[in-house]
């Protein structure tokens, strides 16, 4: 049973980084726009709920504070400066990994620049990922319930009806993912278009309310409201942070649009609409106190409510979108990286490699968002559990970036410090305010974290003292050879395939094959499947090829994490490289491997009993690499872990 290993080196050569395009005038604007639909969802729907709620830490005591109101837009338009704009944009999409980013390709990027700290790059990394889950469950449930409850201010007869609603949404949207997103994506930068300008009138329109709400624009109002308010600036900060989830988004869904367009859709269009948004909601409420309840929707007229709340309603879906395909994405990353056992990967299109559906993700995301919803059932009340994982994750990213800027960009380690430390001094402030959140709610992203990271510990550790358990106890294929010279068994027309993670001792299918079958085929060939820390692997040098005697070949097929390793297509390029042989007439032996705990394993009871059920999840070799089912002969075992 062929697994994909961290270990694999960069030694591949990668296809043309995105990034680094040469794009013609038209496929950047649309590639701009696609990046609007997917890219900037998250973000883009956040002034739904962000002032509201860092308001709410104000005004319960007596009513609305001028120099409050001014105070918190400030803070919040340069949390978008300094995290979003000047962070991400600007310099973070610069560290890019031939083309790709998210956590997990910064983490390979840092890996290969820094190889004496491949452990702690590797735990942060991890961590990263984990963190991702937990924000990849809470997006959907606080987008489209704060989008929903807009219904309540169109009439209150609604209002018992906000949770039904939201879940009935909710499960459609998992629904249709298997049908894959390829048909509905075009839709979306023309809605998420139309999103951004309706936000920017409605804020500009209101911004005549109060005029004085320019003054945001000066930090200093910002920084004064912390210093003057303790511990409410302090929870206010927290609230503040919700207005920059998603800015990751930017960085992760690098690879699909490339860098330019990315930073011109946010520097041209969304920015702009974001700002004018707050500024807009800011003036309402000093004009009028009452319309903290809700400034965002509250700011439209009477007769756009229900339109407004119907377009919010449809950008909260595509936010949700965005991160469930993220959440595949990653899944796939980690998959690949060895991080998590096999699972069923679905290509839902035929053309773009990126557009895959994982079943048992989705299933996992569906009942954790199900559940949010009706444990929290408003959004205000999810919102104390927003916040801890986004934060603690742009810290890993922080982290992350030091070592590429300080070893693969080569700056001196002092400006390395400055640039980056910088960074973690924000980030940190947002996720200090945040962990005062756990008990009203930031648990749930911090268990969800937690639990993702025991797997992939678990499944890691375990996959590795298998793998060492199984190499003391198999023959290296160098001594089968000569074993085979003496005794030579019976040998069948045709050839066979064995699929292997090391390539350097004799496959336990081949084994099985000739104690139990007592035979051999014509011509074998010893397939291993390695992972490299590149996004994606140039076809040319997608195999390599040893003969190790005139019927046995070796061959080592190399694949990027963030593809999916679909092995008949592979062995079909072995042709060109002279290797003749008719892949409906090949038989593929897979080892099934039972495993039992073993007392003496390395790990605990508990990491066992994991291990063991983990591996029962395992989606068939057969489906994850893309076999045809009636060329594959299956020779199981039973193994101690």
């Amino acid at each position: 049973m062929a697994h994909e290993g961290l270990s694999g080196s960069a030694a591949t050569d990668s296809e043309p980084e995105k990034g680094d395009e040469d794009y013609s005038h038209g496929s950047v604007w649309s590639l701009t726009l696609g990046s609007i639909g997917v890219v900037y969802g998250d973000i883009g729907t956040s002034p739904l709920y962000a002032l509201r709620e860092s308001l709410a830490h104000t005004h319960s005591g007596g009513g609305i504070v001028e120099q409050n109101v001014i105070g918190i837009v400030s803070l919040l338009l340069w949390a978008l400066f300094l995290t979003v704009t000047l962070k991400y944009v600007l310099f973070l999409m610069r560290a890019d990994n031939k083309g790709e980013g998210g956590t997990l390709a910064l983490m390979a990027l840092a890996q290969n620049a820094f190889p004496r700290a491949a452990v702690p790059v590797f735990v942060l990394g991890i961590l990263g990922a984990s963190l991702f889950s937990g924000d990849a469950i809470i997006t959907p449930a606080i987008s489209v319930l704060s989008a929903v409850e807009g219904l309540k201010l169109v009439t209150p007869l609604f209002e018992p009806y906000v949770v039904p609603i939201t879940l009935v949404i909710l499960v459609t949207l998992f629904m249709v993912q298997s049908r894959g997103t390829g048909r509905v994506a075009s839709f979306f930068g023309p809605i998420m278009l139309v999103w951004f300008l309706t936000i920017a009138v409605l804020g500009a329109s209101h911004i005549g309310d109060a005029p004085r709400i320019f003054m945001a624009f000066d930090p200093r109002n910002g920084l004064q409201f912390l210093a003057s308010n303790g511990m409410v600036g302090f929870l206010v900060l927290g609230s503040v942070f919700l207005a920059v989830t998603g800015a990751e988004a930017l960085y992760a869904d690098m690879g699909h649009f490339g860098r330019r367009p990315i930073q011109i859709a946010w520097i041209v269009l969304v920015l702009p609409s974001l700002v004018l948004n707050y500024l807009g909601q800011g003036a309402l409420i000093l004009s009028n106190p009452q319309a903290v309840e809700n400034p965002f929707f509250l700011a439209a007229p009477e007769w756009a409510l229900l339109p407004l709340v119907l377009l919010a309603t449809l950008a909260t879906v595509i936010a949700s979108q965005a991160t469930i395909t993220g959440a595949f994405s990653l899944a796939r990353q980690a998959i690949q990286l060895g991080l998590l056992p096999r699972m069923e990967i679905i290509h839902t299109s035929h053309t773009q490699e990126g557009q895959i559906y994982i079943p048992r993700v989705n299933r996992i995301l569906l009942i954790g968002v199900i559940l949010l919803v009706l444990m929290f059932k408003t959004s205000s009340a999810l919102a104390s559990a927003y916040g801890i994982a986004v934060t603690a994750s742009l810290l890993v990213d922080s982290c992350l970036a030091f070592v590429v800027v300080w070893k693969l960009w080569r700056w001196p380690l002092w400006g390395a410090l400055v640039v980056t430390g910088a960074f973690l001094c924000i980030e940190l402030a947002f996720f200090s305010a945040n962990v005062v959140k756990v008990l009203d709610g930031g648990y749930v992203p911090m268990f969800v974290g937690a639990s993702v990271v025991v797997i992939m510990w678990t499944w890691t550790r375990g996959t590795r003292l298998l793998e060492q358990k199984t190499r003391r106890d198999s023959i290296p294929l160098r001594d089968l050879m000569r074993m085979l010279e003496k005794s030579k068994p019976t040998r069948v027309s045709g050839a066979a395939v064995f699929l292997t993670s090391d390539p350097e001792v004799a496959p336990t299918a081949l084994m099985h094959n000739l104690k139990h079958n007592k035979v051999l085929h014509e011509r074998i060939f010893i397939i291993s499947v390695k992972t490299e820390q590149v996004p994606r692997v140039n076809p040319k040098k997608r195999f390599e090829i040893e003969r190790i005697s005139d019927d046995f070949t070796k061959v080592t097929l190399h694949y990027g994490f963030m593809e999916s390793p679909r092995v008949p297509a592979a062995l079909a390029t072995l042709r060109k490289a002279g290797l003749k042989f008719d892949i409906m007439t090949t038989s593929f032996f897979l080892g099934r491997r039972t495993l039992k705990t073993a007392p003496n394993s390395g790990m605990p009871s508990w990491q066992d009993k994991l291990f063991v059920a983990l591996s029962k999840q395992s989606a068939n070799a057969t489906d994850f690499f893309s076999i045809p089912s009636d060329r594959v002969v299956e020779l199981g075992a039973q193994v101690t872990v």
